[in-house]
């Protein structure tokens, strides 16, 4: 396993972090348990979790994510060896939220201390390494939204108040470190611009879809990683297993996350004719050098600079292990210039 460091922190995080979100809706409490001994057991240290888990989230299973984590925690003491991680919800979005704080989930003090302990509580911890907020107080480009959606007099919680609470909680070391999820070039400078001028604590990460079918990014952000040292934690690296090509030609696997009946239908982004192309001429190009499109689509990611790990999900302990067997593929000046010749043709097909 390699390791590097979270932003400007003191903390090493393994370059593959372990997903949680299907915890609770397609992964039972045993199934929990036994990726998290599996993953701790080939050096994963990142275990990524968030107060809405599982998604999509529903009131009779919201909270179950964190909920296993915490039985495993109280049944191995093994909470030095693991670099912890959660979020707190933004304001709801769709009436399915609701049940967060009755949708009323602002980046206030009161809420994100109430959501604060309530992961801690489910987590059976007394911190967290890092706290990250889910998405943006404010309307603006996230969850695969193109168009900037232009609100005029929107109630939201300004950055500065949002920064101000935090700093509390990390004073009062519920957590030790801040990050941001789901947020634009603008937020991003505006956490860092705030965190200089009052003296706050900057934010160490930000947590971001990347993968071959979304290499946004790059555009903006990324400069965020290289000269302020905000590093990438890329959700979402293999699309929702879409890159290892088992939904090509309309397959529906059973059980699988897209398939039909799953509660994931509203990625329905992941199947565009533009995203099936992408996929296609991916899976292609990694089967002509005889290597998994999983491993090579992970492997991918893995490699940028900006990236401090790739937070990677699985349905199934031979999924994880075929996740982390992309540690060892290297890939060569050929195979990256291969990879860009496809995004060049077929650019960011599914953001």
């Amino acid at each position: 396993m390699k390791y590097r460091p979270l932003g400007n922190s003191d903390i090493q995080v393994s370059v593959i972090g372990l997903g949680t979100m299907t915890w609770g809706h397609q992964n039972s409490e045993a199934d929990a348990h036994q990726q998290l001994d599996y993953a701790l057991s080939q050096g994963v240290n990142l275990v990524d979790t968030a107060e809405m888990y599982p998604t999509p989230t529903r009131a009779d299973t919201w909270g179950s994510t964190e909920r296993f984590i915490g039985t495993w925690l109280a049944k191995n003491k093994r909470r030095q060896d693991i670099v912890l991680a959660s979020k707190a919800v933004g304001p709801a979005r769709t009436p399915a939220q609701n049940h967060i704080r009755d949708g009323k989930s602002h980046h206030d003090a009161k809420n994100l201390r109430a959501a604060l302990q309530g992961s801690l509580d489910r987590l059976q911890t007394d911190y967290l390494d890092l706290y990250q907020l889910h998405w943006p107080d404010r309307s603006t480009n996230f969850f695969g939204l193109r168009d900037y959606p232009w609100v005029e007099d929107e109630e939201s919680v300004a950055i500065e108040e949002t920064l101000v609470a935090l700093a509390e909680l990390v004073k009062e070391g519920l957590i030790r470190h801040i990050g941001v999820s789901n947020e634009t070039p603008w937020g991003v400078g505006q956490f860092l611009k705030v965190a200089e001028r009052l003296g706050l604590p900057r934010i160490v990460s930000i947590q971001n879809p990347y993968s071959l079918l979304n290499r946004l990014y790059e555009v903006g952000l990324a400069e965020f990683s290289h000269r302020e040292g905000v590093g990438l934690l890329a959700y979402s690296p293999i699309a929702f297993g879409v890159l290892s090509g088992k939904y090509l030609d309309g397959a529906q696997p059973e059980g699988a996350r897209l398939s039909a009946g799953s509660p994931y239908g509203r990625f329905a982004r992941y199947g565009s004719e533009e995203a099936q192309r992408a996929v296609r001429a991916y899976v292609e190009l990694a089967r002509s050098r005889d290597l998994s499109p999983v491993q090579l689509a992970l492997a991918f990611v893995a490699s940028r600079p900006f990236v401090t790990s790739a937070l990677s999900g699985a349905t199934s302990l031979v999924q994880l292990q075929e996740n982390l067997g992309s540690l060892a593929l290297q890939l060569d000046d050929e195979l990256l210039a291969a990879l860009n010749a496809i995004h060049a043709r077929l650019p960011n097909p599914a953001p």
